[in-house]
């Protein structure tokens, strides 16, 4: 189970933008961490898990690593496929750019996807599985 993950950005109001637009499709939240980054996830009451996004060089990362530089994909779980349908509208219209238009994944199953790129170049995903994906 994810706990939490974490992307470095450019811009953080450019980020704060987009993630702001699509967590509403996805039953989400942002909320402020700091002067430098955000939280994303579901609630400030139900902060686990979460995705930390800021501008602040994390300890962790290797030399030479910047913003945009190592792609991160991230997939969050979505209540249906009009919700993934929304996401992607979302995400375009406030920045991200299409890597996979909405729609069924061949090979996958019940399987029910939409891909866009954010500010940065994260690969990020809205999906919904099983019967609510047919």
């Amino acid at each position: 189970m994810l706990d939490h993950t974490g992307i470095v950005v450019s811009d953080l109001a450019k980020a704060r933008r987009f993630y702001d637009a699509i967590a509403e499709t996805l039953g989400l939240a942002t909320t402020s961490n700091s002067p430098e980054s955000f939280l994303f996830g579901r609630s400030a009451e139900e902060p686990i898990p979460y995705l930390w996004i800021g501008t602040t060089r994390p300890s962790y990362w290797a030399e030479g690593s910047r913003a945009g530089l190592n792609q991160m994909h991230v997939a969050f779980v979505a209540p249906s496929k009009a919700a993934v349908d929304a996401f992607h509208r979302a995400a375009i219209a406030a920045g991200g750019r299409d890597n996979g238009a909405p729609g069924p994944r061949e090979g996958a199953g019940d399987y029910y996807g939409a891909f866009v790129l954010d500010p940065d170049g994260n690969n990020i995903e809205a999906c919904v599985r099983g019967a609510a994906a047919r």
